[in-house]
């Protein structure tokens, strides 16, 4: 648990909008909200509030242009009764939403608020409900959906509208919780423990993305939305890209035969051999990283995140290298967090990209109890029902079913000293001949090569290294990276059910 934080300076819903947006493209959406009967004085407290804040509402609505997008926008106004959402608020965030939705604009959204307003009590409670369904239809749209969480933000809230983004982050030191601190301390008699509701605590579970002050809030919103709603421009943004030379391998080059198996895995296995936090530096652009499950869970070994290469958008799940080891190996958290880039690839259209470099699945109690074959299991699944175009990449190791999750796609790249076995080849020498010793022998029968696969029709391509991509660590990235936006550029010019049609029957037929 992180320590508790300073809390920020809070900005009002005007200011923290003509901050983001571009300056004077703000065009209002909100109706005046008719005065209800008066009822034990509520009248008077709507009065007051609208007095206090300036506002008359908890919410304002409206679009604006963001580095000259046009965007929607809903923002909570915790000045009028601490931001709580009543019949009147549900009613014109769910008309917003429906009008982002009917006229294809992504949609940001900065909630503040204490949760339902308790004046207008169950029926109040229940407007989550229709907010919710709206966002879900602007999402099953295919438009972006992107959350920026405030100080506070609590109950209802958070439990709808401000936990159902794309991407979601939150302002430094914000409280952000579904029980507000108050409520906990009147019915259990003692305080909320500390620095469990802060931005910063969710970041570090995996609940949110990333913690980004305000000024940073427009450049963040930027480039993930370069990226977001580049499917329905991409064709624009690939026309000037880098493409590969004549020397970066096709799929019909016959790959050499130069290393043995074993020197393949061995090759793999360097420490200084890039891997994904390299290849996004080096070769990808408008690079927005995603954190966790979104449920509270974030493994270090799989990294998430949106990024374009050669202007072709994706979303990437890459094996970390970085954050494997023999004691913190891939779990089935990393497998969770891999789904959510699934879901988040089919809502949006987007590609998918895996890179696949993993020395295996955590084996030991923790895994099993978490249901870590069950996990694989459902990636598989997910990966290969999934109606967005798909890219695989073995760029390193591939040991076992933590690689396997991520293999079925649609195409398949593997790095010349990349490879693909159900076990490390120790482990099957152990199976095969009860002693690790016979581990070369087991990698060449096994065909575990990134050649191997090839003629295998496993893979449809390789990607040379000269010799080693740990030594030619930037020309290797740029290397791939130009093969990966000409492969994108290739999937996404592709019909998707014909393209869908195609991975079923590959996965079908394979090896027959």
């Amino acid at each position: 648990m992180t320590a508790p934080a300073r809390k920020p300076t809070r900005r009002d819903a005007r200011s923290l909008r003509d901050l983001v947006l571009d300056p004077g493209s703000w065009i209002s959406w909100d109706r005046p909200i008719p005065a209800p009967a008066d009822d034990d004085g509520y009248s008077r407290e709507l009065a007051e509030a609208a007095e206090r804040s300036g506002q008359d509402e908890a919410v304002l609505t409206g679009e604006g242009r963001l580095r000259g997008r046009r965007v929607a926008v809903i923002a909570g106004e915790f000045g009028f009764l601490a931001g709580s959402i009543g019949i009147a608020a549900a009613e014109r965030l769910i008309a917003a939403v429906e009008r982002a939705t009917e006229e294809g604009l992504p949609l940001l959204a900065a909630p503040v608020s204490g949760g339902t307003r308790m004046q207008e009590g169950t029926v109040a409670f229940l407007q989550m409900i229709g907010i919710t369904a709206a966002i879900a239809r602007h999402k099953e749209a295919g438009l972006p959906y992107l959350v920026y969480l405030r100080h506070p933000t609590f109950g209802g809230v958070l439990a709808s509208w401000g936990s159902t983004g794309h991407v979601t982050i939150a302002e430094p030191g914000a409280s952000i919780g579904f029980l507000g601190p108050r409520v906990y301390e009147a019915l259990y008699g003692e305080k909320f423990p500390e620095g469990v509701q802060t931005a910063e605590n969710l970041a570090e579970h995996g609940l949110i993305d990333a913690v980004v002050p305000h000024e940073e809030i427009a450049e963040v919103a930027d480039r993930a939305l370069r990226v977001l709603s580049a499917r329905r421009t991409w064709h624009l943004d690939v026309r000037d890209a880098e493409r590969p030379r004549p020397d970066d391998g096709t799929d019909a080059d016959d790959p050499e035969d130069h290393r043995s198996a074993w020197e393949v895995v061995t090759a793999s296995r360097r420490e200084d051999r890039p891997g994904v936090r390299r290849l996004l530096r080096t070769a990808a652009t408008d690079v927005v990283g995603l954190s966790g499950t979104g449920a509270g869970e974030r493994d270090p070994g799989l990294l998430l995140a949106l990024a374009r290469f050669g202007g072709a958008p994706c979303v990437v799940l890459g094996q970390d290298r970085r954050g494997q080891s023999l004691t913190a190996p891939l779990g089935p958290a990393a497998l969770r967090e891999a789904r959510r880039g699934m879901r988040l690839a089919a809502e949006l259209r987007l590609p998918l990209v895996t890179l696949i470099d993993t020395p295996g699945a955590a084996l030991s109690q923790e895994a099993e109890e978490g249901g870590l074959a069950g996990e694989i299991a459902r990636c598989l699944q997910d990966l290969v029902m999934l109606r967005a175009p798909t890219l695989a990449v073995l760029l390193g190791q591939g040991t076992g079913g933590g690689a396997l999750a991520l293999v079925p796609a649609d195409r398949v790249l593997a790095a010349a000293n990349g490879w693909l076995g159900p076990l490390p080849p120790e482990g099957a020498s152990a199976i095969m001949h009860r002693t690790v010793d016979r581990a070369d022998e087991m990698a060449a029968h096994q065909g575990v090569r990134a050649t191997d696969l090839w003629r295998a029709g496993i893979v449809d391509r390789v990607v040379p290294e000269r010799p080693d991509a740990a030594d030619e660590p930037t020309e290797f990235c740029r290397r791939l990276g130009r093969v990966l936006g000409e492969e994108l550029a290739g999937l996404l010019g592709r019909d998707d059910g014909e393209r869908h049609r195609r991975r079923l029957h590959r996965y079908r037929h394979l090896g027959r």
